[in-house]
């Protein structure tokens, strides 16, 4: 990934408060929300004392994951009629936000569980499987935690730190349709005239999760092309989220638009991504673990559905001689076929989780390009059991499994969105040269 160049403009004295939490959007854009007449100062602030936090704190990994086993199985309830209706996610949402798993990556020294990527990975799994949309959702949230990680000053990582512990979340203003390739990106942070930070303007597309965001991450060029990432509060002046998304699937994640047009930013809400790929990185590696987990869990939610549906509806073929469909030695064969897929996507997932845990520990050149091959492998094989798993839901599971009030082709309708994201056959490719030349992966947050 290309990038953006570093401000050396120190904070003013004058703080930004914490969003305020407005009214609902309309059908098709965000408003600014209540108090968002006035563009923010120059400089953030820690939150102010005695803020009550809106979220739990979660303490440690055993209990983030205990929290998303109890989540999915919430939220698979209602997965089926959300899609069919396209219902927006929000009370599911903020039900997520509210248990502090939105928040499991903020390091210790700042209050937070600092979870291994193993624990993060399966979290994601687990939503997945229940409802990959709203398992999409967060996944740029804790792309943009890790930006912050990586390159945010102690001031912009104890304020913004602070924000997430209290319930906060991140959307994301990342891709822009029509340009050259995926990483042309044309928004541009030019300086403001009066010398207070940045002007922000461009329009960005696919922004999953910015809908229901308190602040958006906008990557954007600054004047020497270097990118940046500017972390922008939902409702300031001039950021408009339009809810225009109408992919076959991943349906409810709200990936609309996301227009700039002269949003003043501070200096101090601005951290140079660019900084990131010049040496040793994780960034893609860890954006495409989630990646991972969320193809890995639509096989394992839709093979799961399989087996429900064919133990308990499925007719036995004639010819079969046996009482129950469940005992058909044929229908056996596959099923074990699908969780050979499926068992395998899981084994590579937390293969990869652990390779890049280990880079963490030790970040060098070797132990990133392990992290990033061993993430690829993961996300091009589970890409593709996520789409042959869930489209042999109907080959074992029969004619009445097509049926549209079951909505049962929501399985195969996420899978087939979500693993358009990023071509597998460039991962394999980088798998080849690493495995045969010993060709490092190249930087890039997509790796």
């Amino acid at each position: 990934m290309t990038d953006l160049p570093q401000s050396s403009a120190e904070p003013s004295a004058k703080a930004a408060e914490p969003q305020a939490k407005g009214a609902e959007p309309s059908a098709n854009t965000t408003e600014p929300q209540a108090k968002a007449a006035e563009p923010r100062a120059n400089t953030i602030e820690p939150q102010a004392k005695g803020a009550e936090p809106r979220a739990k704190v979660i303490a440690d990994d055993a209990e983030a994951l205990a929290v998303a086993a109890e989540l999915a199985a919430e939220f698979r309830l209602g997965a089926a009629r959300r899609d069919a209706e396209r219902g927006l996610p929000r009370a599911e949402l903020d039900r997520l936000t509210d248990t502090g798993l939105l928040a499991v990556t903020v390091p210790a020294a700042y209050g937070g569980a600092d979870v291994t990527m193993v624990t993060l990975a399966e979290v994601f799994r687990l939503l997945a499987t229940a409802d990959s949309s709203l398992a999409q959702i967060p996944q740029s949230h804790f792309a943009y935690v890790n930006v912050l990680r990586a390159q945010g000053t102690p001031h912009q990582q104890a304020f913004f730190f602070s924000e997430l512990l209290a319930g906060r979340r991140f959307g994301n203003a990342q891709s822009e349709a029509g340009t050259k390739h995926v990483q042309d990106i044309r928004t541009r942070l030019e300086p403001a005239p009066d010398g207070s930070g940045y002007v922000l303007t461009g329009v960005k597309h696919y922004a999953t999760g910015a809908l229901f965001a308190d602040w958006i991450p906008v990557l954007a060029r600054a004047a020497n092309d270097a990118l940046h990432v500017a972390y922008v509060p939902a409702a300031d002046p001039g950021v408009t989220v339009v809810d225009d998304w109408e992919g076959m699937g991943q349906r409810t994640t709200a990936s609309g638009t996301v227009r700039l047009d002269g949003v003043r930013v501070p200096a101090d809400r601005v951290v140079p991504h660019h900084l990131t790929f010049t040496g040793p990185q994780l960034h893609g590696a860890v954006a495409q673990l989630l990646h991972a987990a969320i193809d890995a869990g639509i096989a394992a939610g839709a093979l799961a559905e399989a087996v429900e549906f064919v133990r308990t509806k499925s007719r036995p073929w004639f010819e079969s001689g046996y009482e129950t469909a469940a005992e058909d030695p044929l229908l056996i064969q596959r099923f074990g076929e699908l969780a050979l897929q499926v068992r395998a996507s899981d084994a590579l997932l937390t293969a990869a989780a652990t390779a890049v845990d280990t880079a963490r520990a030790d970040l060098t050149d070797d132990t990133a390009a392990e992290a990033s091959i061993a993430v690829a492998a993961a996300k091009a094989f589970a890409a593709e059991a996520a789409v042959q798993v869930s489209g042999a839901l109907f080959e074992v599971a029969g004619t009445r499994a097509a049926a549209d009030s079951l909505n049962l082709n929501r399985y195969w309708r996420d899978a087939r969105t979500h693993t358009l994201h990023d071509p597998p056959r460039w991962k394999i490719q980088h798998i080849g040269r690493y495995v045969l030349n010993g060709t490092r992966p190249p930087r890039h947050g997509l790796l």
